[in-house]
């Protein structure tokens, strides 16, 4: 079925619900999963901020992977860090690069206007995937 998957989440509630899918279909089809959570920081002149501090972020990471690792899937952790707006095109450019054979990921559950005008990281992931997009709601 599926030997790679790529497991993307943040910091929110869903990021739960990403993983339990991932490990359900890391399980099935006794794949290997890439955890990647990508830290998008605002540009500015002087400097550039993030929501989350870098340490906060590792932890997102490390803690995902520990709890796939617990659960028996062959997990590993990246931090990827962009420019706000460009998470969808680093989830998209690991998938590619590391062979990823499905992407799971989140959903806030905005519809289309609202992603349309938010700019869902999901809705853009699932238009530059050139794989399959497994969303969980």
């Amino acid at each position: 079925m599926y030997e790679k998957i790529l497991a993307a989440i943040d910091e929110s509630e869903i990021a739960d619900r990403v993983l339990a899918a991932t490990r359900e279909l890391a399980s099935l089809s006794g794949g290997e999963v890439w955890v990647i959570h990508v830290r998008e920081r605002e540009p500015s002149k002087f400097m550039s901020s993030s929501a989350e501090s870098s340490e906060q972020a590792h932890e997102t990471v490390e803690a995902a992977v520990e709890k796939l690792a617990s659960a028996g899937v062959k997990a590993h952790g990246r931090l990827a860090h962009t420019v706000y707006g460009y998470a969808a095109r680093e989830i998209v450019s690991f998938a590619q690069e590391s062979g990823i054979g499905v992407i799971v990921m989140g959903s806030r559950g905005h519809g289309d206007l609202a992603g349309l005008l938010v700019g869902s990281t999901a809705h853009k992931v699932i238009h530059l995937a050139d794989r399959p997009v497994l969303v969980v709601r």
